[in-house]
């Protein structure tokens, strides 16, 4: 999922440099989604890997 993310980002910054505004925003806002989505899954993760060896 975090390689979608920078997929999307790097989608966004070519977008952007190429002057597609509309397409660059789109793919910053996917990139956004798919980065919040990956650190929550992570933190749980992570939060249950901790409270599984107590």
């Amino acid at each position: 999922m975090l390689y979608y993310a920078l997929v999307f980002l790097i989608v966004a910054l070519i977008a952007g440099v190429l002057g597609f505004g509309g397409i660059a925003g789109a793919s910053a806002g996917i990139a956004k989604i798919l980065f919040l989505v990956f650190i929550v899954l992570f933190l749980v993760s992570l939060a249950t890997r901790l409270f599984r060896r107590v």
